[in-house]
C-alpha cells in the first residue's frame, strides 16, 4: 500500500490482509528528508519488491528491494531522470521501464536482478504510456503519442528485437507531416536558474516575419509540459501563425526534487518571475514578436496566467484563464475537502495568520486593478477542484476596472471542458479572442 501525502512525500507499507498487521517498508515519517515512492510490484515468491523511489536521489529511480536481506538495489543506475512507469515479465527476469528524459519518453529494458541493460526499441520522440508485458512472454506493448501521431499502439519483443506498429491513428484528413514539431531550449531566469521551454513555430514560408506568441503555462502545479500530440492546438500554429511557447517553470516535475520544491510556500512568485524572464528571452528572438504576446493557462496554470498579467501587464496583449485560482485563501476554503490538505502541502496553510496574509497578497484577485489588457475567463459550473466562485469573483473584479472581459461558463462541465461540443465552442471563442486582441491591433 502506498500512502500518498504529496508529490514529495509518500510511504510504502506491506499489509497482511488476513491479520491487518502493517509493516512500513520505506523509511518512515520523520526519519530524514521526505521520500517519494510509487508503483510497487512483487516478485512471484514475495521476497522481492520492485518500485519507483527518489530515496537518496534527486530523481525517482527504479529500485529492487530484497526483503529477506533488507537490501536495496537501483536498477536504473546511470539514468539521471525520473522513471515514469515499468512492468515485470511473468517469470520475474526482465523489466521494461519508461524514463522521462528532458520531457521525452525513452524505453529501457534491464535484467530484473542485476539491472544490466538490454536492447530497447527506438521510437519517434514523444510520450509513451500503457507499458505492459504480454502474459508468459518477453513481448511488451505500449502507446506512443508524438507531434505527428495522436496515439498509436506498438509492441516490442525483447528476444527478437523486433518492434511492431499495430495502429495508424486517423487525423481527420489532415496531413500529419504538417503538424509542427517542438524545439527544446533553455533560458536563464532572474537568479540564473535555467528554465526549459518547448517552442512550436509556424511555417516561415506561410507566415514570414516575427510571429505573435502565446505562452501556455501548465497546471498542477507539480506537472510538466511534455511534448506529445497537440490536437486542436495545432490550429493556433498552422492556421493562425501563432508561436506556442510551453515553459516548465520552477516547481515543475521531471527535473529533480530540488527544482520541484522551488515554488513551494512563500517561493510561489519566483515561478511568475520565470515568466518575466521568458518575456525577456522572447524579446531577443528575431522570429518572435515581443510586442504581440499573450499568456494562457488552466487550473493552477490559470493562476499563473492571471499572476503574469498582474506583474507584466504592459508587456502583454491579452490573457486566457481557464478554471484558474484567483485567490488562494478562498480556493483552499472552498475546494473539496478531500483535496484541501494535499493543496496546503504545496501552497501553504491558510489557517496560519502569516501564511494567510502572504497568500492574500500574491493572489491575482487582490491585484486585479493591475490588469488592463483583455482577458478571457472560462469555468465549469460544477468544478469540485477550483470552484465556480473563483472565476465569478475574478470576472467581477476585472469588470470594475472596465477591462475587456470575456466569460464562458460551462453549465454542464467540471474542472475543464470535457464534452466535445463545449470544447469546440470554447476553442471558437479562443480563436476569435486571439484574432482580435493578439493578431489584430486592438488591445
Amino acid at each position: 500500500a502506498v500512502e500518498y501525502l504529496s508529490i514529495n512525500e509518500s510511504y510504502v507499507h506491506v499489509v497482511d490482509i488476513l491479520t491487518g498487521a502493517t509493516e512500513t517498508v520505506s523509511p518512515p515519517k520523520g526519519e530524514g528528508e521526505p521520500i517519494s515512492n510509487a508503483q510497487v510490484l512483487w516478485s512471484n515468491d514475495g521476497n522481492v519488491m520492485y518500485g519507483l523511489s527518489d530515496y537518496e536521489s534527486e530523481f525517482r529511480r527504479l529500485v529492487r528491494y530484497d526483503r529477506t536481506a533488507a537490501k536495496l538495489k537501483v536498477l536504473s543506475e546511470g539514468v539521471s531522470w525520473d522513471i515514469d512507469d515499468f512492468d515485470l515479465t511473468n517469470d520475474g527476469k526482465t523489466i521494461a521501464y519508461i524514463a522521462d528524459e528532458d520531457g521525452f519518453s525513452k524505453i529501457h529494458v534491464v535484467d530484473a536482478e542485476t539491472g544490466e541493460e538490454k536492447a530497447a526499441p527506438a521510437v519517434p520522440p514523444g510520450q509513451i504510456t500503457g507499458l505492459k508485458f504480454r502474459a508468459d512472454s518477453r513481448e511488451f506493448g505500449f502507446t506512443l503519442s508524438s507531434a505527428r501521431s495522436p496515439s498509436d499502439v506498438y509492441s516490442h519483443d525483447v528476444d527478437t528485437g523486433e518492434t511492431t506498429r499495430w495502429t495508424t491513428s486517423e487525423t481527420a484528413g489532415l496531413d500529419p507531416t504538417e503538424f509542427p514539431e517542438p524545439t527544446l531550449i533553455r533560458y536563464k531566469s532572474f537568479d540564473g536558474k535555467e528554465i526549459p521551454v518547448f517552442v512550436y513555430r509556424p511555417d516561415p514560408k506561410r507566415f514570414p516575419g516575427p510571429r505573435p506568441v502565446l505562452i501556455q503555462i501548465h497546471g498542477g502545479p507539480e506537472v510538466q509540459f511534455r511534448p506529445g500530440f497537440l490536437g486542436r492546438l495545432n490550429f493556433f500554429v498552422k492556421d493562425q501563425g501563432i508561436a506556442l511557447v510551453y515553459p516548465n517553470v520552477r516547481g515543475s516535475a521531471g527535473y529533480g526534487k530540488t527544482y520541484l520544491k522551488l515554488d513551494n510556500g512563500k517561493l510561489r512568485e519566483d515561478s511568475v518571475k520565470d515568466i518575466g524572464a521568458l518575456l525577456d528571452w522572447i524579446a531577443t528572438q528575431a522570429e518572435l514578436d515581443a510586442k504581440k504576446v499573450a499568456v494562457a493557462g488552466a487550473s493552477y496554470g490559470g493562476y499563473m496566467s492571471l499572476a503574469t498579467m498582474t506583474h507584466y501587464n504592459d508587456r502583454l496583449r491579452a490573457g486566457i484563464d481557464v478554471v484558474g485560482i484567483s485567490n488562494f485563501v478562498s480556493f483552499l476554503q472552498n475546494t473539496q475537502g478531500y483535496r484541501r490538505n494535499l493543496r496546503r502541502a504545496e501552497y501553504g496553510d491558510e489557517r496560519d495568520a502569516e501564511m494567510r496574509s502572504f497568500l492574500e497578497r500574491i493572489s491575482p484577485r487582490t491585484r486585479s486593478e493591475a490588469i488592463r489588457i483583455p482577458v478571457l475567463v472560462a469555468q465549469g459550473k460544477n468544478d469540485p477542484r477550483v470552484p465556480l466562485s473563483e472565476s465569478e469573483a475574478m470576472v467581477a473584479a476585472l469588470r470594475k476596472n472596465n477591462s475587456s472581459v470575456w466569460y464562458v461558463l460551462g453549465k454542464n462541465e467540471g474542472h475543464g471542458f470535457a464534452k466535445k461540443r463545449n470544447q469546440d465552442y470554447l476553442q471558437a471563442v479562443e480563436v476569435l479572442f486571439l484574432d482580435r486582441y493578439l493578431l489584430g491591433e486592438e488591445r
